[in-house]
């Protein structure tokens, strides 16, 4: 749990001033391009400081980054993952409020100067946090609907929050420390080490914000195969485990909406059918299929729409199919998830067995904001 909001010293967050940390790894291909766009920020130079944290890269990242960060942190025992890295950064940042900003992103102009804002004129808010713009700089079919549809989403939950993105968003330094950073022991992989920090905040009542004004250009090139790892063993099933687990309770917004939920229920109904229609060639398994297909687009119609007005409706046909696997990739996720769970369960030691008990000294499951 965190600091409870009364006990961090409000002090802290007078005069403003940022320091924006940079986690990279082996990103050669596009660190220079975020770096400069941070460098032309409205907000004036002299408001802000710039760490980038290099995860043991083995490309020209460290050279790249050097004319423009103030300091530059490496870790040499690495990879160790953007969790650590955050965290390695927050441990030597001076500014009160602390932004991260993903390597492979290109901030807007106004993006520090809006956090800097909102944290200005709305003292209760802990922490902001923004989204990607809707032009992904990746051509291919996959790049420009994954960032379209964090994109959407992002748009239609603004507001209050209850989880935080660590693609481009700011934390008080204060509140990041009393929820003791980033996770370390569970994601030692880029993951959902943000969200998880985001319930962490939430839950113990700060408040969060989503305002997708404060936009960034991905540069990532999605592929089929990082977009299948990535939903499957870099978010859904870590996120799954980590709801079952208990200690949070998330409201129903973002990718956890009821329609998201009912969406994949039904996918899932759908391809058990189909694949009774593919043993037994029965027509009305077939249907069934058919039927749950159908009621998931029209459940997903307001986001197609959307996805026509952006790139037109050729766009839409395409990533109907990539709508379908996204949905598959949850029910896969959450059967995965549920199985890891009971075993957990299976493994833990009994009340009565002393034998299993911690030693003392043993790693904390939470996370350190030093480095």
């Amino acid at each position: 749990m965190c600091v409870p909001p009364s006990e961090v010293s409000s002090t802290t967050v007078s005069p403003p001033s940022l320091s924006v940390i940079v986690p990279v790894r082996n990103g050669e291909q596009y660190l220079e391009h975020s770096l400069a766009a941070l460098s032309d920020s409205e907000l004036p130079r002299a408001q802000w400081e710039l760490i980038v944290v290099d995860d043991s890269s083995q490309d020209r990242s460290v050279e790249l980054a050097t004319p423009y960060a103030d300091r530059l942190v490496r870790i040499a025992n690495g990879p160790l993952g953007p969790g650590v890295a955050r965290n390695r950064g927050a441990a030597i940042a001076r500014g009160a409020i602390l932004t991260f900003v993903d390597a492979d992103v290109c901030v807007h102009r106004d993006a520090l100067r809006l956090i800097l804002e909102t944290f200005d004129h709305d003292p209760s808010v802990s922490a902001v946090f923004g989204a990607y713009d809707s032009r992904p700089s990746a051509p291919s079919l996959v790049s420009q609907y994954r960032n379209l549809l964090h994109r959407y989403v992002h748009e239609r939950d603004a507001g209050e929050a209850v989880t935080f993105w660590a693609g481009c968003g700011g934390v008080r330094a204060a509140v990041f420390s009393g929820c003791g950073g980033f996770d370390e022991t569970e994601h030692s992989k880029s993951s959902i080490e943000d969200i998880q920090l985001g319930y962490r905040m939430s839950s113990s009542g700060y408040r969060i914000r989503l305002q997708p004004e404060i936009q960034g250009t991905h540069l990532k090139r999605w592929t089929l195969g990082n977009m299948i790892r990535t939903d499957l063993f870099g978010r859904g099933l870590p996120w799954v485990r980590l709801l079952l687990r208990g200690n949070i309770r998330p409201a129903a917004t973002l990718n956890l909406r009821p329609a998201e939920q009912m969406c994949t229920v039904l996918v899932a109904l759908g391809l058990f059918a189909l694949i009774i229609w593919v043993v037994s060639g029965d027509m009305t398994a077939l249907g069934v299929a058919i039927a749950t297909v159908l009621a998931m687009l029209a459940a997903n119609a307001p986001l197609l729409a959307w996805f026509g007005r952006q790139r037109g409706w050729w766009f839409v046909v395409q990533v109907i199919p990539l709508r379908v696997l996204y949905y598959a990739l949850n029910a896969i996720a959450v059967i995965g998830g549920l199985a890891a769970f009971a075993r957990e369960q299976q493994r833990r030691p009994s009340p009565d067995d002393k034998s299993s008990a911690p030693t003392r000294g043993a790693p904390s499951n939470r996370a350190a904001g030093a480095g």
